[in-house]
C-alpha cells in the first residue's frame, strides 16, 4: 500500500503541476529565480568550482560512451521509473557528477528524501554547474535541469523543496555518477 501511495504522489507531482512558473534559458523565472537568488547569499553549499569548457560530441559518440538507459535519459530527455534508480535512497557522502561529462552537479549535503522515488537535492554544487530551460513536453509547464557543460538532461526542479532554497531538484539516478568523499 505504501508503494501505491508513493506512486500516486509521484503522478500528482509530475502531471498535475501546470502552475509551475515559466523558465528563461539558464535561470529560473519568477518565484524559482527569487528563491535561487535569495539562497545564493545564504547557502555556502551552492558555491563551487567554475564549470570547465563545453563538451560537444556527435550523437554516435554519445551512444558508444553511454548505456542505452543513460542515453535515453540524458540525450533524449527520458525519465527513469520512480523508486528504481541507484541513488534515490542512497546515503553516501560525496559529490554527484554528470554521467556524460563528469561535471560536478550536486553534493550529498544537499540531498534529501522527497518521497518521490528520484534523488532530490535542494541546491546544485554551484550556480554554474547546471542550467535550466522551460519544458512543456508533457503538456505541463516544468523547469528542466541540464548539465551546463554537456547539455545532458538531468531532471526537473520544482518549488516545493526544503529551506533554505525552497527548491526540489528531482534528478534521474541514471544521469549521475557518485564519487565518494575521501576522508
Amino acid at each position: 500500500m505504501d508503494r501505491f501511495l508513493r506512486l500516486r504522489v509521484t503522478l500528482v507531482l509530475v502531471f498535475l503541476l501546470p502552475l509551475l512558473p515559466a523558465c528563461t534559458k539558464g535561470r529560473p523565472a519568477g518565484p524559482l529565480r527569487e528563491r535561487a537568488a535569495a539562497s545564493d547569499s545564504q547557502s555556502p553549499e551552492q558555491k563551487g568550482p567554475a564549470v570547465p569548457r563545453k563538451v560537444a560530441k556527435p550523437d554516435e559518440e554519445w551512444r558508444r560512451s553511454l548505456t542505452p538507459e543513460q542515453y535515453a535519459v540524458t540525450r533524449e530527455k527520458g525519465t527513469e521509473p520512480p523508486f528504481t534508480g541507484a541513488y534515490y535512497s542512497f546515503k553516501g557522502t560525496g559529490v554527484y557528477r554528470c554521467v556524460c561529462c563528469g561535471n560536478e552537479v550536486f553534493g550529498s549535503e544537499t540531498k534529501f528524501d522527497s518521497g518521490t522515488g528520484w534523488p532530490s537535492f535542494r541546491a546544485p554544487v554551484s550556480e554554474q554547474s547546471i542550467r535550466t530551460e522551460h519544458d512543456t513536453s508533457l503538456g505541463v509547464a516544468r523547469t528542466e535541469v541540464l548539465c551546463s557543460r554537456c547539455d545532458a538532461h538531468l531532471g526537473h526542479v520544482f518549488p516545493d523543496g526544503p529551506p533554505p532554497t525552497g527548491l526540489r531538484y528531482c534528478i534521474n539516478s541514471v544521469a549521475l555518477d557518485f564519487v565518494e568523499k575521501k576522508e
